[in-house]
């Protein structure tokens, strides 16, 4: 039985993946841990992986103290920049235990990623190509975690392929084109009714090609947390390890 603790329990996302845990037949629920607990209590002798569903602002805080105690770390929390997974595999090189692991999902839902993987691989056949991300309005960040990183994705695979910059042609104000991710620009759309929703939209002269994925119910990110829990309690990937494609066979 893999022992899962989960940082962030009385939240959405975390209570969703307490119930996950409770269902699932190979893991068992170890400690929850809300905004009035101490992360002190999650250790390698209670724990073999703990998934951190918080917020931003105490994320890379408590995946640093639980890599410090010789626990693994599955977070969901977005808000990751560079700078703060560099932080991480610094810790990470620190770690009281060998093999020490920390995974780092944009996104758990399995439609998003291949949406994510797609997009890349069509990039470099367009000669544009546009992110936008639709969540409920109690959304924390904007843009999406996912969203940003489907815009490095696609900048990358324009790069490798050398690909022109793309045209803009912006008029107006520049501020209504979003955010610019790489070259790419990403809009994001807080809307009552909406869960989590991303649309990449790519275009030559007289055709489209659109990517959507649609995520409606918590419960569509669950078999990804699922699965990065067991690769991560499974030992097989030591140190940092960012994107649920790593786990898949794409």
């Amino acid at each position: 039985m893999i022992r899962v603790s989960v940082i962030g329990a009385q939240g959405r996302m975390g209570a969703s993946v307490v119930g996950a845990v409770e269902a699932a037949d190979d893991m068992e629920l170890a400690k929850k841990i809300g905004m009035d607990d101490d992360i002190a209590a999650v250790t390698p002798g209670n724990t073999d992986v703990a998934v951190e569903f918080t917020v931003p602002t105490a994320s890379l805080a408590n995946v640093l103290k639980l890599v410090a105690q010789g626990v693994n770390v599955v977070v969901g929390t977005t808000g990751w920049t560079d700078e703060k997974m560099a932080q991480v595999k610094a810790a990470l090189a620190k770690a009281p235990k060998a093999g020490q692991s920390v995974f780092i999902a944009p996104n758990f839902a399995i439609s998003a990623v291949l949406a994510d993987k797609f997009a890349a691989q069509a990039a470099k056949y367009f000669t544009s190509a546009e992110v936008i991300e639709l969540h409920h309005p109690d959304k924390v960040d904007a843009p999406s975690g996912t969203a940003i990183h489907t815009a490095q994705a696609i900048a990358k695979a324009r790069a490798d392929a050398g690909s022109a910059p793309m045209p803009d042609g912006t008029q107006g104000e520049a501020a209504s084109r979003g955010q610019v991710v790489d070259g790419v620009h990403v809009h994001a759309v807080r809307l009552q009714g909406l869960n989590a929703h991303e649309e990449v939209l790519l275009g030559n002269t007289g055709e489209q090609l659109v990517i959507r994925a649609d995520s409606f119910d918590r419960a569509s990110f669950m078999p990804g947390v699922l699965l990065a829990v067991r690769n991560i309690a499974s030992g097989s990937h030591p140190g940092l390890t960012v994107g649920l494609d790593s786990f898949l066979d794409l």
